[in-house]
């Protein structure tokens, strides 16, 4: 009789499920709100990408400008983001709290 395997931790089988815990214990609500707004725009910019791809481009400017907007919106909240993370104290210095 072979010799049986003793069962891998809860964590090492589902890392996915392990990532989610963590984030959830450790993240500031502060940053789970700009999370949360990143994925919105994030969903907004795909929308309209495969909306454009798969129904119509008539007004490319249109789209041009609404996707540029989603870009630049997601773009400034990330950099929002890395200023107002508690773990990035030490390379903003000059930056409040209350940002």
């Amino acid at each position: 009789m072979a010799p049986t395997k003793a069962p891998a931790a809860p964590s090492s089988q589902n890392p996915v499920l392990s990532l989610w815990k963590a984030y959830n214990q450790q993240t500031p609500d502060r940053l789970k709100f700009i999370d949360a707004f990143l994925f919105f725009l994030m969903l907004s910019g795909i929308i309209q990408f495969a909306y454009c791809v798969l129904v119509t481009n008539y007004p490319y400017n249109a789209f041009l400008s609404g996707f540029a907007s989603t870009v630049g919106q997601f773009v400034l909240a990330a950099s929002l983001r890395s200023q107002v993370n508690p773990q990035n104290k030490d390379e903003f210095k000059e930056v409040s709290p209350e940002r």
